[in-house]
């Protein structure tokens, strides 16, 4: 429902409309003069400080679906302070020009104040539907050690996978300290998604029509990304109640999120005992690993990432307690660490940490150089790629509950899972 609405229409029906809006249950509907918002917003100008305060506590601009009113700047007004854009409108070029940015069909506005008002409260609630029966977790967090063992590219590689079979996954970028995914696969970030989702699920104001309207397409993959912040400056928006309820948004919006978090697990205001605590900068990572249901871990195959690992691998089991954890060693090569890579990697992490089940993807400098260069994911450009097999065998095998092999065909290639035939060999 309309909580918070700001009208950019002709005085007469902007009057006539907030009237009803308030007797369907608004708290609060300002009017905006269209002539001075076509002037400033819609123009790319600067916005005068009224427009901008009216703006700020909103959850609902209503304009018209007019090329004068909807514009590309007026939807990136409106995303950058978390206030979805409602178009009114009855032709069909107003459907084009709403449907270009991503917007839902315009409302009709030749009904009477009445049934506008009823069409902007119903056009604005959650219209949720039934979650499709999905296997394997919904939310998966992935999370690495300081450094750069490739939680990153793990993380678009999972999502890219997970979508094979017309699934809809969406990718999160929840790093708030050096968020990469709109640079690693070429998105723009002026708008970053995950930061106005936030915002939206706040004000409870997040449902699918506006997850699908500030995430960016993936291309090729039916994955949906919601970039990170553009600037560090901004990690404030992503405290702990704003993630939670995005996340929990994503979840119901997509079969399956992936979440790339921050290494950072401090619950840092403990630190300052003299103030009262305020935002966390490691909110969005401790939000998100809390609330998934899956949680995907990430080293690099050499001593300093292993020894980073190490370190941090308690911390990271008392934030997501009894939630299921995958280990990947990343970047596995000859000379990372020695004679049988594998062999020392795995008694070292069975013996510190008691990790005996973990996933290995070997180094492949040239795919990981490919995806970078076209800024895609590895699977698009390097399809056959050692790295881009291992991380679908992850997939298959550690994510999505195996699909059962008839007697027979068990019988004839062995009893042990694909999994304990690759630890064997190993």
């Amino acid at each position: 429902m309309i909580s918070r609405a700001v009208l950019v229409l002709p005085q007469s029906a902007a009057l006539a409309l907030r009237e009803q809006l308030l007797l369907e249950g608004a708290a609060d509907v300002a009017i905006h003069p269209p002539e001075r918002f076509a002037a400033t917003v819609a123009s790319g100008l600067r916005p005068d400080a009224e427009l901008d305060a009216l703006l700020t506590g909103a959850d609902s601009l209503v304009v018209a679906a007019r090329v004068d009113q909807l514009t590309a700047h007026t939807v990136a007004f409106a995303d950058a302070r978390g206030v979805r854009v409602l178009p009114l409108g009855d032709d069909a070029a107003g459907a084009r020009l709403a449907a270009a940015f991503g917007l839902a069909a315009p409302i009709p506005a030749t009904g009477s104040a009445r049934e506008v008002a009823v069409a902007l409260a119903t056009a604005s609630a959650s219209s949720r539907t039934a979650r499709p029966a999905v296997t394997g977790p919904r939310l998966i967090a992935v999370w690495g050690p300081h450094g750069a063992p490739g939680r990153s590219t793990v993380a678009v590689g999972l999502a890219t996978e997970l979508s094979r079979g017309g699934r809809h996954v969406a990718l999160v970028d929840a790093d708030a300290h050096a968020p990469s995914l709109a640079i690693a696969l070429g998105l723009p970030d002026e708008g970053p998604g995950f930061a106005v989702a936030c915002r939206q699920a706040e004000l409870n104001a997040l449902d699918e029509v506006e997850l699908q309207r500030i995430s960016v397409p993936l291309g090729g993959a039916d994955v949906d990304v919601l970039t990170g912040i553009n600037r560090p400056s901004r990690w404030p928006e992503l405290s702990e109640k704003r993630v939670r309820a995005a996340l929990t948004a994503c979840a119901g919006w997509a079969e399956h999120t992936v979440v790339d978090v921050a290494a950072s697990l401090e619950r840092d205001e403990e630190i300052v005992s003299d103030v009262i605590a305020g935002p966390r900068r490691n909110a969005a990572t401790l939000a998100a690993l809390e609330t998934s249901d899956h949680v995907v871990a990430v080293l690099a195959a050499d001593p300093v990432s292993v020894a980073r690992f190490l370190r941090s691998v308690g911390e990271l089991r008392a934030v997501i307690a009894t939630t299921p954890l995958t280990v990947v060693v990343n970047r596995l090569r000859r000379g990372g660490v020695g004679i049988d890579a594998r062999g020392q990697l795995r008694r070292t992490l069975e013996r510190y940490a008691d990790i005996r089940d973990m996933w290995f993807v070997p180094e492949d400098r040239r795919a990981a150089d490919a995806a970078m260069l076209a800024a895609r994911p590895a699977a698009e450009v390097a399809g056959r790629s050692a790295m881009v097999s291992a991380i679908r065998r992850i997939v298959g095998e550690a994510l999505l509950p195996p699909v059962p092999l008839a007697a027979g065909r068990r019988e004839r290639r062995g009893s042990r899972s694909p999994h304990e035939r690759l630890v064997a060999s190993a």
